[in-house]
């Protein structure tokens, strides 16, 4: 753990899961099903209904919609529902534990921070001003937008924050919970932590291939200072 935080001069943060449970208020299968409704209600020449995939990842089914190749409005009607939800959610949202302190201690020891992420940026710095956490990530949040609907484990989001903070991947450390975050890291040769609140996570990330994961971020908060207390 030391040797791979020691070398990161940058670090890259999905956000929902490492920063914090985002739909702690309201459970990511009902906005799943939200947008999977409005999805199958969507008239598209009297295609059949039920269409998208039967999951309770929100992302997926947004996923979805953009490789099955339909239209444009479609995919532009889900990712605003998507974008009102997360913004609504933003402010009840649940803080990872540690993860407030691991973001401080990071920028106190001279590292660059960023966010890159399948969420919206606006919900992310919506939650950030609510953890003052806004200052050290500012410049620096890169999500999907309406313009840009290019989700991990598409790499985009990692390339836009490794220009950001002006960081070369192997300079660079990506924390995040699920296997796209580490396939959007490797695609670019980016190191690579995962944090997995559950076995299933742990289980799901191994199985991607990433080779450190963690259950908690206070090993992560110890390898920055190991003066810490935790």
């Amino acid at each position: 753990m030391r040797p791979l935080v020691d070398a990161a001069s940058t670090v890259l943060f999905d956000f929902d899961g490492p920063l914090c449970a985002l739909f702690h208020g309201r459970p990511a299968p009902q906005v799943a099903e939200r947008l999977r409704t409005l999805g199958d209600g969507f008239d598209e020449g009297g295609e059949s209904k039920r269409w998208l995939p039967d999951t309770r990842d929100p992302y997926v089914i947004l996923a979805s919609a953009l490789s099955s190749g339909r239209s444009r409005e479609l995919t532009t009607l889900l990712e605003k529902a998507l974008t009102e939800e997360e913004s609504e959610a933003a402010p009840l949202a649940y803080p990872t534990p540690y993860a407030d302190r691991l973001v401080h201690t990071l920028r106190a020891t001279g590292r660059r921070l960023a966010v890159a992420t399948n969420n919206s940026p606006s919900a992310v710095e919506r939650y950030l001003r609510t953890r003052a956490t806004d200052e050290v990530f500012a410049g620096h949040v890169h999500g999907r937008t309406p313009d840009e609907l290019r989700l991990k484990p598409d790499p985009y989001c990692l390339e836009r924050a490794l220009a950001s903070t002006a960081t070369a991947p192997a300079d660079a450390l990506m924390i995040g919970d699920a296997a796209r975050d580490f396939e959007a890291a490797r695609a670019l040769g980016v190191p690579f932590l995962g944090y997995a609140s559950t076995e299933g996570k742990a289980a799901r990330l191994r199985a991607a291939g990433a080779e450190h994961v963690v259950d908690s971020l206070a090993p992560v908060l110890r390898a920055v200072d190991p003066a810490a207390r935790v």
